[in-house]
């Protein structure tokens, strides 16, 4: 199921998720390419992005069409050493971190936005990770407040803001969400 202003949101003719493949992986680089252009997403462009995009898809990633071409990605996994959210949710609810699944590389190319291809990425990570029996997180940079206000409107709750250090000289503030219960 996924959530989008009427609380649900399905796909529509012209646009759909499905698994990403290989084939897709180039194709993703270029909309991350324009994504981080525009947006600053991710914040330090990766030397391999094709790899960065993989590392933390252990359990699946999707990719979502608009008229039969490729627009958007997200992914899912479990937690990883940089990932603050897992922490987080286990601490307030008294649970081991192994009960949560990470939803990571989330974009949607500019040109697609406003089409509801975001709520239908995260909705299908969602659904894989309860379908797995486990709760949903994410971390996002506090200055991404595009994506922030996304999560917020799909009932995800702000958990915590914590610092993070991703080098000698590059401090980061990091939100930490749960999807609701």
């Amino acid at each position: 199921m996924n959530i989008e202003n009427s609380r649900v949101a399905v796909e529509r003719p012209g646009r759909r998720v499905r698994r990403r493949t290989d084939g897709d992986v180039a194709t993703c680089v270029r909309v991350l390419a324009d994504v981080h252009r525009r947006d600053g997403y991710p914040v330090n462009w990766p030397d391999r992005p094709d790899a960065w995009l993989s590392q933390s898809c252990a359990w699946g990633a999707w990719v979502a069409e608009l008229g039969g071409r490729v627009v958007g990605h997200v992914g899912l996994s479990r937690g990883g050493e940089g990932d603050l959210a897992p922490g987080v949710w286990s601490d307030r609810n008294g649970t081991s971190k192994d009960l949560t699944a990470v939803v990571s590389r989330l974009f949607v190319a500019p040109q697609a936005r406003g089409h509801g291809i975001g709520a239908l990425l995260i909705g299908r990570a969602v659904a894989e990770a309860r379908g797995r029996g486990l709760h949903p997180v994410l971390d996002v940079v506090a200055s991404d407040t595009a994506a922030a206000a996304l999560y917020e409107r799909l009932g995800w709750e702000l958990m915590a803001t914590v610092e993070q250090r991703w080098s000698p000289s590059q401090l980061v503030a990091v939100h930490c969400y749960a999807a609701a219960s």
